[in-house]
């Protein structure tokens, strides 16, 4: 009996034991790579932390760190242009996903119950085949002599092939693709919440459907369309697959600097720097809305 009261008493920290060992240690690990300075040796780094050293040997640890990684980051032109280039894709993609995910989950929200699973159904198909799979799909349609050149031509819209692939525009089509769903799940779980008489008392008022949409739905569909909407942005920020393969050599992405400083520079500790800045980054937009969504709660109470 003591035992099983015990256990009980440490269920409430399992999630802080879950985050401590996969998220704070993680962060610690990299946050400590990112002071230290390249070497060419294993671990690719300096300093390295001897706990048989004594108190000296960690004094003389903590003195070898420094901010040069984040000084570079600072000075180096490179990394602030990947910086906004991958916060103003990100944002375009999230606009364009609001834009286009919201009427569908509108849509998906207003359809009958017996047409609401399947309709859920081909939102998630596509996490049915592999993500890389997917973008290499693009390619085939995207390039000049691909699916999409081919049918426009055919139809006699273009007379000379689309040259899409390569450059930001096939980079955000990828965007919107790959992230279409991660919207509108969200967004569809709250509009079905939403009490439909509140729609019924707006109609019998006067409100055409538009306005109904506007006035009462989607104020109370908000914070599914919040949450969706940084469900879709923070990982679009450091986003390295779809500009790889979908941008070229012009695309200069936060996720494309990283993973060129751990793979092809072998430089762990300013790629560790650049993921840090990623991180800082990305947390703006979560507290931002965790602070709203507060003062929006204190204001209801």
């Amino acid at each position: 009996m003591r035992r099983r009261v015990s256990l009980v008493r440490l269920l409430p920290a399992l999630p802080f034991l879950w985050l401590g060992a996969f998220f704070l240690l993680p962060f610690l690990i990299t946050l400590k790579i990112s002071l230290s300075a390249p070497a060419t040796a294993q671990p690719p780094y300096l300093p390295v932390l001897d706990w048989s050293s004594g108190p000296q040997g960690w004094a003389y640890f903590l003195e070898a760190l420094d901010f040069a990684n984040y000084e570079t980051l600072s000075g180096d032109s490179l990394y602030r242009d990947a910086a906004l280039s991958s916060l103003g894709l990100a944002a375009l993609a999230t606009l364009i996903l609001v834009v286009v995910g919201t009427p569908i989950a509108h849509a998906m929200a207003r359809a009958s119950p017996r047409m609401q699973p399947l309709l859920v159904a081909l939102v998630i198909v596509p996490f049915w085949t592999s993500f890389l799979i997917r973008i290499y799909a693009w390619i085939a349609i995207l390039k000049p002599e691909g699916l999409l050149s081919a049918g426009l031509m055919h139809l006699g819209v273009i007379a000379q092939p689309l040259e899409i692939l390569n450059n930001q525009g096939a980079v955000l089509i990828g965007l919107t693709y790959a992230y279409l769903p991660f919207l509108v799940l969200p967004l569809y779980a709250v509009m079905t919440r939403v009490d439909p008489s509140l729609r019924e008392a707006a109609a019998d008022l006067g409100a055409s459907p538009t306005r109904v949409f506007w006035t009462v739905t989607l104020p109370l569909a908000r914070p599914g369309l919040v949450a969706g909407a940084l469900l879709c942005f923070i990982p679009m920020v450091g986003e390295f697959i779809i500009p790889d393969l979908l941008g070229g050599s012009d695309t200069l992405m936060l996720g494309r600097v990283l993973w060129s400083e751990f793979f092809s520079n072998r430089d762990w500790p300013l790629a560790s720097a650049v993921a840090i800045l990623i991180l800082v980054i990305v947390v703006g937009p979560m507290v931002m809305f965790r602070e709203a969504q507060a003062k929006r709660q204190e204001a209801v109470r």
